[in-house]
């Protein structure tokens, strides 16, 4: 059982009221004030009595990220959110407004330990796993400050989701549960930079989530040396991982692509992209590689990008060109938290 009130399930709560004497029906009650009202206190559980309140204290932490900066595009309206935790680490979020609703991006880890050539999410390695409560909260704490609903989640800022499985497992039963929030699974997209077995073992969980895969390069060789994880995983292992996941969940994946200038954006490239994912059921998501000062990559240009679609669509292949949201404000993964630790305003 977690430390932590807000990541219990509504099942356990109950349980525990039973076995301290208390009215089965007061989990319920505190189980609506943590992931309905997103109170971000005991204190502001009226219905909830004082010596209940004192004993949850007793036994619980109650986790409510508390928010450092934000940042606001003056582009598109995107908003970008460093937040606190209870251990004075900090981890970001993005909050990003589309027609069909709005969707907030959120971290896993405070820190990375996948270390991606052109992710700076990974600069400062891994600390530690976030517990399910604090993937939860930024979600709470965002609803709050925007005072807007978030109908999408996806699990793609800093750390890798599926290094942290069983707290990512038990935050998308919370965030799914009728008795909370009660997002679509279908809402929510998890991204993994290609950890095998957890791709399988996600794979036979038999969610209707949607699996994006980073994959950023079509051959080994290329792909080693830009996603360490590749050395560890080939691509005929994580395809065959994906093949798996579409055939025991029946959700199309995902493959995301980062195009860098000059190392994977060529007519071969393209060729070699075709080759590998040609006839699976999936969608590639080109997005133009996020300028990181730390490291020397370049983005490729627009017309590079359009010819990259292209030619992937002529073979087949669906396949969409990110737009970039909040560039002015440092959108990218990783690069608000690295500011901060630099000391930098």
């Amino acid at each position: 059982m977690y430390k932590d009130i807000k990541s219990f399930t509504l099942a356990e709560l109950q349980k525990w009221m039973v076995m301290t004497g208390e009215k089965p029906y007061r989990a319920g009650q505190l189980y609506n004030w943590m992931h309905v009202r997103l109170v971000r206190d005991y204190d502001e559980m009226k219905n909830i009595p004082g010596n209940l309140k004192e004993k949850c204290r007793k036994n619980f932490d109650y986790v409510a990220v508390r928010p450092i900066k934000v940042q606001e595009s003056k582009i598109d309206g995107t908003k970008k959110f460093l937040f606190g935790l209870g251990d004075l680490n900090t981890v970001e979020s993005v909050w990003m407004k589309y027609k069909h609703g709005n969707s907030v991006c959120i971290s896993s880890q405070v820190g990375c330990r996948m270390g991606c050539k052109f992710c700076a999410s990974t600069l400062n390695g891994w600390e530690r796993n976030l517990l399910p409560s604090e993937m939860l909260d930024q979600i709470y704490a965002i609803t709050l400050l925007t005072g807007e609903r978030v109908s999408n989640v996806v699990v793609m800022g800093t750390g890798e989701p599926l290094d942290n499985y069983d707290n990512l497992r038990r935050f998308l039963e919370l965030l799914t549960d009728e008795n909370g929030l009660h997002i679509s699974q279908r809402n929510v997209t998890v991204s993994t930079c290609g950890l095998v077995p957890e791709i399988k073992r996600l794979a036979d969980e038999k969610l209707q989530i949607t699996l994006a895969v980073s994959l950023h390069a079509a051959t080994d060789e290329k792909r080693r040396k830009i996603m360490p994880i590749a050395c560890k995983y080939s691509l005929d292992e994580l395809i065959e991982a994906c093949i798996y996941y579409f055939n025991q969940t029946g959700r199309r994946i995902t493959f995301e692509y980062s195009l860098i200038k000059g190392v994977n954006d060529s007519n071969e490239d393209v060729r070699e992209l075709v080759s590998l994912v040609g006839g699976m059921n999936c969608h590639i998501n080109l997005i133009p590689v996020n300028p990181v000062k730390e490291r020397n990559f370049e983005q490729s240009d627009r017309k590079t990008a359009e010819s990259f679609k292209n030619s992937l669509e002529k073979y087949g292949i669906k396949c969409t060109i990110r737009r970039e949201m909040g560039r002015d404000i440092d959108g990218a993964c990783g690069q608000l938290r690295q500011s901060h630790i630099a000391g930098n305003p």
